[in-house]
């Protein structure tokens, strides 16, 4: 049997804010950009979750919410360096961490360094990490990474679940179905529709019955509310993709000023591939625009060869930049996704496509699928080479 810990670290950004901040000890604190900028919350204090604050919550909804609360603009060069503080206590018991996040990592500690039972690394990594940084983490261990994590947020904050199989099915059943991993707002949404609010709920329903509701991800669900979950610790994980998006001040629909945005962003993502060690560059541009009635979209194309420089950055989403209403339309964000790392060339292909996503998803590429509109690119971009 399988000993997997789940740690979670609790309010991270705000507890690393409070901590070198001790005046906000005790406070509701947002750690996010400016409201006028339309930023969102990137976490809260528990302090301020008490007034429904919660991740990715506008910032101005947040701050009415709770007007005394108090907004820290993130510093994620310092969230990085006690990150890997963390990641490094993980690292005296085993080598089979995979960190999610900054702030969450699993650990398969079946065979490890020490010999100790799983429930006693939990108990010393969060010891060592309120030694080291000051910081509480919340910990689940169980059989599976699944269990684990449900376990890890079963006693927020500073909690330590531990769920063995023969309570495993009682635990289960009491979740509320948010907890499920592939679970999200939509799901959610939708598994609640179905009259799903619980995991006694989603035992209760046929393989036949979720596969007919929510496709390949029915059989997840089936075998999550009897407690399977095969899925591997992957300590390698390697980054699909990496981008940066602007939310504006106000919607624009000068095409100048947007293309000095694009230009800013295409810096920022030569800068962003050499800190991910990936100088080699990327053959996958994604251009994404949400406009002001909130219409998101994406434009993406993959190319013979890797993109590494700003310069061919800017040019090659200049060519996606003409696929959409940019200068008809105003817009309220602006982003720029690289993926399909790597310096290895590929012979193009006659079929080479530049894809129309009306409702893709950033930092994801998409197959092309019937409801997709497709473009021929005119352009293979192969200039860029020389410029």
């Amino acid at each position: 049997m399988r000993k997997i810990i789940h740690i979670d670290m609790d309010a991270f950004f705000a507890s690393v804010e409070q901590r070198e901040h001790p005046e906000l000890m005790g406070k509701p604190v947002i750690v996010g950009g400016r409201p006028e900028d339309r930023s969102v919350v990137a976490t809260c204090s528990y302090e301020a979750r008490k007034f429904g604050i919660h991740s990715a919550m506008a910032t101005s909804r947040a701050l009415s919410l709770c007007p005394q609360a108090i907004l820290v603009e993130p510093h994620f060069e310092l969230y990085v360096k006690v990150s890997e503080e963390i990641n490094s206590i993980f690292h005296e018991y085993t080598d089979l961490v995979e960190s999610l996040s900054l702030d969450e990592a699993y650990l398969d500690v079946t065979d490890n360094y020490t010999g100790l039972t799983a429930y006693r690394i939990a108990k010393e990594i969060k010891i060592k990490i309120f030694l080291k940084t000051g910081l509480t983490a919340s910990a689940g261990v169980s059989f599976n990474k699944f269990l684990a994590k449900a376990a890890s947020g079963y006693k927020k904050p500073d909690g330590l679940t531990i769920v063995l199989p023969e309570n495993a099915e009682s635990f289960i059943k009491r979740l509320p179905i948010g907890s499920f991993i592939g679970v999200g707002r939509v799901t959610e949404r939708r598994m609640h529709y179905l009259g799903i609010r619980t995991g006694a709920d989603l035992f209760e329903r046929s393989l036949a019955e979720l596969a007919s509701n929510f496709g390949k991800s029915g059989e997840w669900f089936y075998n999550l509310a009897r407690g399977i979950d095969d899925s591997p610790v992957m300590p390698y994980h390697k980054r699909l993709s990496a981008g940066r998006e602007i939310t504006l001040p106000r919607d624009i629909l000068d095409i100048d000023k947007i293309r000095e945005l694009l230009k800013s962003i295409s810096d920022e993502e030569e800068d962003i591939l050499k800190i991910i060690g990936e100088e080699n560059g990327a053959r996958t541009v994604t251009l994404k625009i949400k406009y002001y009635d909130f219409k998101l979209i994406t434009r993406s194309i993959t190319l013979p060869f890797p993109l590494f420089k700003s310069r061919d950055i800017f040019k090659t989403v200049l060519q996606l930049l003409d696929k959409t209403e940019a200068g008809k339309k105003k817009i309220r964000l602006v982003g720029i996704s690289m993926s399909n790392f790597g310096k290895k060339e590929v012979k193009a292909k006659p079929d080479d496509r530049l894809l129309l996503f009306p409702e893709g998803k950033f930092f994801k590429i998409r197959p092309i699928s019937s409801g997709c509109s497709q473009y021929q690119a005119s352009n293979p971009l192969s200039e860029l080479r020389g410029s």
